[in-house]
């Protein structure tokens, strides 16, 4: 009731009350439990370990990305969130499952990759993002996910396939590419920490609906043998099964060594541990324990020769080749081509009773002069080119 212009105690108790009921913020632990959380974050580490080896070898600079932190955002709050330009690179999952996750990175971190996989070095950047560098862009995310992809494929048992991403501007101040934002009033978001080289030290953030992160940690803890009813603390997956779990899905990626380029050194996983890592993630309860086993590499032999070159050089000698001999060369145009007539003469560039080139397969050998057999042209041969060049030549 109005008293003066003042609020009564009741009145402004009662607007406290409701204040309060629309300020609740829904906590991490109510939508996920710590196991879960864990479990998540462990997805992540282990998918983007191997995209940051990919990540490596595109841009020729060193790729770390840390452990990742899970937390949740509200979508009212979302421009408090990513309150500068951002691009967002949406992945679709076709096989293995069903959904939708958004990869969100810096504008400006987005612009030095470009400049990286152009060929720059990373100090050429721009303020808008071109479509040349927004290729650029999605190209490298397009091998970053696959990456992951591969690696889910590891931990989950099964094929994971995913669409090739697309890639959008994200600007939420001006309204620009938030529907590609996880149609929920709150969604998980998974953030690690970025590192490339000395260019690049950010956050690059995967954004996933609240049913879809429930379903990968289900699946995961299923293929693990564990069930939900069992009492779990927050801490059930030891830091020594993450490490084993992430050389796991080294093994099921060609051994890529990045020490010269200044990526991180590959190593060797332990048999020991993968061989641990399998019965806590991969492992089937009906197919019993994944046997895991180093790769064997082929023994390359030696380079052949220039001896070996010619002793295998007799098993072209009947390939046939075509010889032609030019009297000379010149270059006309097209109107005087249309011009020419019988009688024209034409003027080459070579003079008269110069040695004529000897051309077999349009490459020169030999130079020669013109002489006449009966009743026909020939040459004969007065200079010709070394063996190992003309070996070269026919290359």
């Amino acid at each position: 009731m109005m008293n003066d212009g003042m609020l009564s105690q009741d009145e402004i108790d009662a607007l406290l009350r409701g204040s309060a009921g629309n300020d609740e913020i829904p906590q991490l632990d109510e939508i996920l439990s710590p196991l879960e959380q864990d479990a998540l974050g462990e997805i992540g580490n282990i998918s983007f370990g191997s995209s940051a080896t990919a990540l490596s070898v595109l841009l020729n600079q060193k790729v770390e990305i840390t452990t990742p932190s899970v937390s949740i955002i509200q979508r009212k709050n979302v421009d408090s969130e990513f309150p500068l330009p951002y691009v967002a690179i949406q992945v679709n999952y076709t096989d293995g499952f069903l959904g939708t996750n958004l990869l969100v990175i810096k504008q400006e971190d987005a612009a030095i990759i470009a400049d990286l996989m152009l060929g720059g070095d990373g100090t050429n950047t721009a303020d808008e993002l071109g479509e040349i560098q927004l290729s650029a862009v999605q190209e490298a995310m397009n091998q970053m996910m696959g990456s992951a992809a591969t690696s889910m494929s590891t931990i989950f048992g099964k094929r994971v396939d995913i669409s090739p991403p697309t890639l959008h501007l994200l600007n939420v101040r001006e309204e620009k590419g938030i529907e590609y934002l996880p149609n929920e009033d709150v969604f998980i978001k998974v953030s690690f920490r970025l590192k490339i080289g000395d260019l690049i030290d950010s956050n690059i953030m995967q954004l996933l609906p609240v049913d879809f992160a429930k379903e990968l940690v289900k699946q995961l803890l299923h293929s693990s043998g564990e069930s939900s009813g069992e009492p779990t603390s927050s801490n059930s997956v030891p830091e020594a099964e993450k490490e084993a779990a992430a050389q796991e899905a080294a093994v099921s990626q060609p051994s890529v060594t990045t020490e010269a380029i200044g990526a991180q050194p590959s190593y060797e996983p332990s048999k020991t541990a993968a061989h641990e890592t399998a019965n806590h993630f991969g492992a089937n309860a009906k197919s019993g324990e994944r046997q895991i086993q180093s790769v064997d590499f082929a023994e390359f032999e030696p380079s052949p020769s220039a001896d070996t070159e010619v002793k295998n050089l007799s098993l072209l000698l009947d390939v046939p080749l075509q010889v032609t001999v030019e009297l000379g060369r010149t270059k006309r145009s097209v109107q005087e081509i249309l011009q020419l007539s019988s009688g024209s003469i034409i003027e080459l560039d070579k003079l008269a009773g110069e040695p004529v080139d000897i051309l077999v397969n349009n490459k020169l050998i030999a130079k020669g002069e013109v002489v006449v057999i009966d009743e026909n042209f020939g040459v004969r041969v007065t200079d010709i080119i070394s063996q190992s060049d003309r070996l070269k030549k026919l290359k």
